[in-house]
């Protein structure tokens, strides 16, 4: 029951962050990162700076969707990514494009 409740708050959340985000000035993978939240843990535009979480700045774009997938299919285990990354079905390579774009800040 909290799996189903956890989902649907997830989904309208990401309803309500994807109708505010302006399409023109973002690319649609930037435009998940944010709306999914991903930029909370791995900082904006995949620059981390949590030692603990990986920056994905400037990252390989099929390594990243590779991690993605293997989150997705449970092959890689981490309690965050194996609940996050299934949110990010059917986006992987643009998200993975626009990380791989990204220039790594210091």
């Amino acid at each position: 029951m909290k799996k189903i409740l956890l989902l649907i708050l997830s989904i309208m959340a990401l309803a309500f962050s994807l109708g505010s985000i302006s399409e023109e000035a973002k690319s649609e993978g930037e435009a998940m990162f944010e709306a999914l939240g991903c930029s909370s843990c791995h900082g904006p535009g995949g620059n981390s700076t949590d030692e603990d979480v990986p920056s994905l700045a400037g990252r390989d774009a099929e390594w990243i969707v590779q991690q993605l997938e293997q989150f997705q299919s449970g092959e890689r285990q981490n309690a965050i990514m194996n609940a996050m990354a299934p949110m990010a079905e059917g986006f992987e390579d643009s998200i993975a494009e626009y990380l791989s774009t990204q220039g790594i800040r210091e």
